[in-house]
């Protein structure tokens, strides 16, 4: 096979072996694996291998020449990216052109920005988040990590280049030519002084509760896994490892461990895990600079089996893969969006082995050609890797299947151990210490609430409304009328058919991001089936929706009102009628989080301004396992409401948790799909006419509201 680096560098096959395991992940990720709810961070190890290379190239050209021809590196940084870049570029926007005309406006500035390498600050600058999608994602979002690597190349070597030539007038100053090591240990003190004012913005930067996207994609707070990268090819060159002939066995096992410690973080983590933002990134890249460092020995048995031939074909087509699996997943999906149903196994294969095929022509027929200078090779791109695959298969050394063993246990033991540290982690770091799982488990969640050992879980029962949404939701409809309980006061019970109409003429609905699918008519087209349509349809006559994603009732994110400042202008401005709350979901990640402002305070400060008018709080739900934004934590805030009903003989608490359905949820597993969003609509309004009904003599209202009410985000 050609090999796929610039001349004078050594070939190191290993190293694009770790390229593949890093843009595997990355692709389960997307097509929704559960193993692989880190798979992101494949891009990180992408970000510290991209940091070594270009530092090696550029430290190895100074040495070699005594010069750095920035000219020459950017015109081969750009035969190598480009050619790619654009044909997938032009075959996305042909694809939506056809298929998609009314995505065209959104991807054409996409398109724009992906070309000019500032895809992660144009998304930035639209609040347009990588992790919690409200309609149709745009095809090219993923191109925000080469926008972060294109400006480190532009960046960078002008820092590598005046460093050496200071590092030379210093050395002829005081040592009259000679080399002063002490310059190149400077070098990669200043180089990790930078990464971890990277690694301090990115935790700065990042706050519970709100959307990730401005931290996980900012130029600035992902610069440090490129610097850790780039440290190490100053202090471990790849042109100098033919003077070390043995390698320790130590060097072995520190690759086999940084291996582990990766596979643990993209199995035990996920994009809204707390600890990857405080810390998390900072254990991925060192890991991955520890890999680094054996496989670039001559001698590493490490790089030895990361570089067999299977791994080395998905390496070197690993740029393309990654350019083309996500255009593939999202542009094949129902309506262009991956979120709205699970991808199917048989879905998943065939996806996969789409990108590796377009990967491999484009290389064969475009990127190789133009960054060589020579014709496409023949015969079909497939043969060559198969037929490599074979031989290194038939060829019988016991060797290579006896390291392949030894790693493999030596992963599994060191997994095993990275895992308990895992557990540990987010015990201690993202819940605080809060949660209680015996006391916890069944509350809110459909399951036996009398068994989870606490009062207010034992309290909660199951309420289910009647719809319209299809057979599956009948079928949950028969399920949970079977577990309905005698509710407590203040819950409310199953409702008859049809459900009876609200007392409640005018309704101040405030929610956060879980609810953007219930007003926005990207995501809902069909306004029926908006919630504002359905609290009509059971009696509402004034519908304002307070809607903005990331809101909680204490902090504030992106200079927008918490939810007690949008319920004190309301009060202020002489509003006088209902209420429904679907908050929780951020608080919850706040207070786990370790906000001094505890759940029951943030109940009670809610219900200070909204006094004695009629308001029903709708309990909240997550899939997730681990991290702030954990079912645990949202169970805790459920058995918060719970507690808090015997105060307020005004509130009412819809327990959406025990009813909300595994496939409404999309792939972060905290928003929902347009069918769980139809079905949230419906039931909150029939809940909210069973709260209270126009035959009780709790009465509502209407009076104007205040100005400025009723945005949407």
């Amino acid at each position: 096979m050609p090999k796929p680096v610039d001349e004078g560098q050594r070939y190191l096959p290993g190293l694009d072996g770790l390229r593949a395991l890093a843009v595997a992940v990355v692709v389960a990720y997307h097509l929704g694996l559960g193993w692989a709810g880190g798979g992101l961070l494949g891009v990180g190890v992408f970000f510290t291998l991209s940091g070594y290379l270009i530092t090696d190239i550029l430290v190895g050209q100074w040495r070699s020449a005594g010069a750095i021809n920035l000219k020459k590196f950017w015109i081969r940084r750009a035969r190598r990216l480009l050619p790619a870049l654009f044909t997938v570029l032009a075959v996305v926007a042909v694809w939506v052109t056809i298929g998609y005309p009314g995505e065209l406006s959104m991807v054409r500035g996409d398109t724009v920005a992906a070309a000019l390498y500032v895809t992660n600050w144009w998304f930035i600058a639209q609040n347009a988040s990588y992790f919690s999608r409200f309609g149709p994602p745009s095809p090219i979002t993923h191109l925000w990590s080469l926008a972060v690597e294109e400006q480190f190349y532009l960046i960078w070597p002008w820092l590598v280049l005046a460093a050496c030539v200071a590092g030379r007038r210093i050395a002829r100053t005081l040592a009259e030519g000679r080399e002063l090591p002490w310059l190149r240990w400077a070098g990669i003190a200043v180089t990790l002084l930078l990464a971890v004012a990277s690694f301090v913005a990115l935790e700065a930067v990042f706050h519970p509760g709100v959307d990730p996207t401005r931290a996980y994609e900012g130029t600035d707070t992902r610069a440090g896994g490129l610097l850790v990268g780039a440290a190490l090819a100053i202090g471990w060159p790849t042109r100098r490892m033919v003077r070390r002939p043995n390698c320790p066995l130590l060097l072995d096992a520190a690759g086999m461990a940084g291996l582990a410690v990766i596979g643990v973080l993209v199995w035990q983590t996920t994009e809204y895990s707390a600890f990857m933002f405080r810390g998390g990134m900072v254990v991925l890249s060192v890991a991955t600079a520890v890999v680094i460092a054996a496989v670039v020995h001559p001698h590493s048995r490490v790089g030895r089996l990361l570089g067999i031939a299977p791994l080395r074909w998905l390496g070197v087509w690993s740029y393309g893969i990654y350019l083309w699996h996500y255009p593939l997943i999202v542009l094949t999906a129902p309506g262009g969006n991956p979120d709205s149903q699970p991808i199917s196994g048989g879905k998943q294969v065939m996806l996969a082995a789409a990108a590796v095929l377009a990967a491999a022509l484009s290389w064969t027929l475009i990127e190789e050609p133009i960054r060589s200078g020579r014709r496409p090779r023949l015969p079909f791109p497939v043969l060559e890797p198969t037929r490599s695959a074979l031989a290194w298969a038939r060829s019988g050394r016991p060797q290579a299947f006896m390291a392949a063993g030894v790693a493999l246990g030596v992963t599994a033991i060191v997994s095993l151990g990275g895992l308990m540290l895992a557990g540990g982690l987010r015990a201690s770091s993202e819940s605080g210490g809060l949660l209680d799982r015996t006391a916890m488990s069944g509350a809110g969640s459909g399951g036996d609430a009398a068994s989870a050992g606490g009062p207010a879980a034992a309290a909660v029962p199951v309420p289910w409304y009647g719809t319209s949404l299809g057979p599956e939701v009948t079928e949950a409809q028969d399920e949970a009328d079977a577990q309905v309980a005698a509710p407590g006061a203040g819950y409310i019970a199953a409702l008859p058919e049809p459900p009876p109409r609200t007392s409640c003429t005018s309704v101040v609905h405030i929610g956060d991001s879980t609810s953007d699918g219930l007003v926005l008519p990207a995501y809902q087209p069909n306004p029926a089936f908006r919630i504002p349509a359905r609290y009509k349809e059971v009696g509402v006559q004034n519908v304002h929706p307070e809607v903005v994603g990331g809101t909680s009732i204490v902090e504030e994110y992106d200079n927008q009102p918490n939810a007690f400042k949008v319920a004190t202008r309301y009060r202020k401005g002489g509003y006088n009628g209902c209420w429904v709350l679907a908050l929780g979901t951020n608080d919850s990640a706040d207070v786990a989080a370790g906000s001094n402002v505890d759940m029951a305070m943030r109940v009670k400060r809610m219900m200070s301004v909204i006094g004695n008018q009629p308001v029903m709080w709708i309990t909240v739900k997550s899939l997730l396992s681990s991290g702030d934004y954990s079912e645990q934590n949202m169970q805790q805030w459920n058995q918060a409401l719970a507690a808090a009903l015997p105060h307020y003989p005004n509130m009412r608490v819809y327990n959406w948790a025990s009813v909300a359905q595994v496939p409404w949820f999309i792939n972060d597993k905290i928003h929902y799909t347009p069918a769980g969003y139809a079905a949230r609509s419906e039931l909150i309004a029939d809940a909210l006419a069973a709260a209270f009904p126009a035959t009780t003599t709790t009465t509502a209202t209407t009076t104007p509201t205040p100005t400025g009410h009723g945005h949407a985000g």
